[in-house]
């Protein structure tokens, strides 16, 4: 009798919670730099899901390092209460195989929330290339092999993601030049200190708008319809039969968050993926929002165990670690 009571205790403790949150500030944790793609969602999204949540108050808790593992690990070893979450992208699959010590387990240790957005990626190299289209660009780095400096923004990033899945394409080895960010390594594209780089729109849209660096293809399997980029033809168009890549962003909680409480986080982030405002923004990142059933919880956890199979064997063929 005394069992039963306690659990009738404890489950009515459990319904109160739900039916209360949230009464206190969320955190929305962000493993990547304030001011870069990754922080623009979350900064966009906080403030589109605040109305949803009973305009409670919703920070970015910027916290960077390892490969987004460091940001992600306060999350994983948080409470379970729905007031620390994790917005992270496309290094909730790759970090299984580029870490050599996992301090959690990405598909036990977190609460899948749900999707928010793809954003598609363009090849770009420095302005002095002699290359006028893919073709020559892919004859060009045929005869200088050995002698190719490819960028990145760090090991884990998006820009070193695509960058490793362009050279399993392309079968041709290039020497990876990690930076600390998007921000230095455009820099050295633009001056000609490396020679190519695969990043994100929302980094290089004005670049090759303002013919700063030279675009030749987008990563995407559709050709896209933003503006700047409309008439850049796919990678699977020139060749690269297959090659589709979006860095795409995701919502988790710690493993043991009530279920009511996710269900009231999924329902307020499918509310701010409708909410014109975000969408807009959005668009202008170059960033389509999810519509799809990946924005269910059980689905996102579905696209990443996907996505890790897919990143595995590219991870493992580069020999490319995080200690």
């Amino acid at each position: 009798m005394k069992k039963l009571v306690a659990l009738v205790a404890a489950l009515s403790a459990v319904f109160a919670f739900a039916d209360t949150y949230p009464s206190k500030t969320i955190s929305i944790v962000v493993p990547f730099a304030a001011g870069g793609p990754t922080d623009r969602v979350a900064r966009d999204l906080a403030e589109a899901m605040r109305k949803p949540l009973g305009d409670v108050t919703i920070v970015v808790d910027n916290v960077l390092g390892a490969g987004s593992s460091i940001g992600s690990n306060r999350v994983a070893k948080a409470a379970p209460d729905g007031y620390t979450i994790l917005l992270n992208h496309i290094a909730m699959a790759t970090m299984p195989n580029l870490l050599r010590n996992m301090p959690f387990k990405v598909d036990t240790d977190f609460e899948y929330l749900g999707m928010i957005n793809e954003v598609p990626m363009t090849v770009i190299a420095r302005p002095t290339m002699p290359a006028k289209n893919f073709k020559e660009f892919r004859d060009w780095l045929n005869a200088n092999k050995g002698k190719i400096n490819l960028g990145n923004a760090g090991i884990g990033s998006a820009s070193h993601l695509c960058g490793l899945m362009f050279q399993n394409a392309l079968q041709i080895d290039m020497t990876a030049i990690p930076y600390k960010g998007t921000a230095p390594a455009m820099v050295d594209l633009m001056g000609g200190q490396i020679d190519l780089m695969c990043d994100q729109t929302t980094n290089t849209t004005a670049q090759i708008e303002a013919k700063k660096v030279i675009a030749y293809g987008v990563t995407t399997s559709k050709r896209l319809t933003t503006p700047a980029l409309k008439d850049l033809p796919t990678l699977q168009e020139d060749g690269l039969k297959g090659f589709d890549v979006s860095i795409w962003h995701g919502l988790y909680a710690p493993k043991g968050t009530p279920a009511d409480v996710v269900a009231k986080i999924n329902r307020a982030l499918k509310l701010a993926l409708k909410d014109p405002d975000f969408i807009k923004k959005q668009e202008a990142l170059g960033a389509v929002i999810i519509n799809d059933k990946r924005v269910e919880p059980a689905e996102h956890k579905k696209f990443v165990a996907a996505e890790i199979a897919k990143w595995s064997p590219v991870i493992a063929a580069a020999k490319e670690y995080i200690d």
